[in-house]
């Protein structure tokens, strides 16, 4: 077995010592309490340096690991990922926490954080900003946003979040039900009826109840009447007028036709 030289053990240690010092110099947290990184991962959130609170974040779950101030530090870490524009990120953070800590008193915060970082893509609360809808977007964040409300509202109907998530639920829904439409409208306009039929009965059948649901019976009505299926239409159009009266192309809700997150 080779032998180590006696004088080569001093720069050993001194090279080890040297290069604790330069990590320790390196990283201004290491000898701050877990309490000094929250408050200032928490300062740096509430200021919108998101890209400097989440390590920040990050270093206080390692050093509190097992305590609740971990536990809060990982939805934070959450809430300044998806604030951040990191959605991907802050929705594997928050599926880690609720397999970590299924019986965490802030599982309800949990579920609904996750169902705002799939909703509507950032344009609920800000829609007006850009006119667009989210019956223009994607359709899996859609509903996989609503998945996460209705968890919340069905095992927390107490939580401080569920009136909202059912307002947002609702929201979803409608939207849901108008891309249904918007897809028959466009069957229609290039004349492929049979199409436009099919996609008008599925809003009618899957969102009952709700306002696009007035628009599908219309483009049912004149997609039949296109292929001159005049039973089918007559039929039709008796169970509009009976739901929606004698001049059913007029919206009466289109005055009032605000998004309810604009009242916010």
């Amino acid at each position: 077995m080779p032998r180590i030289s006696l004088t080569l053990v001093p720069a050993v240690f001194i090279a080890a010592a040297l290069a604790g010092c330069s990590s320790t110099k390196d990283d201004p947290t290491a000898k701050w309490t877990p309490e000094r990184i929250y408050t200032e991962a928490r300062d740096e959130s509430s200021s919108g340096a998101y890209d400097k609170a989440v390590p920040l974040f990050e270093k206080l779950e390692g050093r509190a690991a097992g305590t609740p101030l971990a536990q809060q530090a990982q939805l934070e870490k959450a809430y300044a990922q998806y604030k951040g524009g990191e959605k991907v990120q802050a929705l594997a953070t928050l599926d880690r926490f609720t397999k970590l800590h299924p019986a965490s008193p802030a599982m309800d915060y949990a579920l609904y954080l996750k169902g705002l970082v799939n909703f509507n893509d950032n344009l609920g609360m800000f829609g007006w900003l850009t006119r667009q809808d989210l019956s223009e977007r994607d359709q899996k964040a859609a509903k996989d946003s609503f998945e996460s409300f209705r968890e919340l509202v069905t095992r927390f109907p107490d939580s401080k979040y569920a009136e909202d998530s059912r307002q947002r639920m609702q929201y979803i829904v409608n939207s849901l039900a108008q891309y249904e439409v918007h897809v028959a409208k466009y069957y229609y306009s290039r004349g492929a009826y049979v199409a436009a039929i099919a996609r008008a009965q599925a809003a009618i059948k899957d969102y009952q109840g709700v306002p696009s649901v007035r628009d599908a019976m219309l483009i049912l009505v004149k997609s039949y009447d296109a292929l001159g299926m005049t039973q089918l239409r007559d039929d039709a159009e008796r169970v509009l007028k009976a739901s929606y009266g004698d001049n059913p192309e007029q919206d009466p809700n289109k005055a009032q036709s605000k998004s309810w997150w604009k009242l916010w």
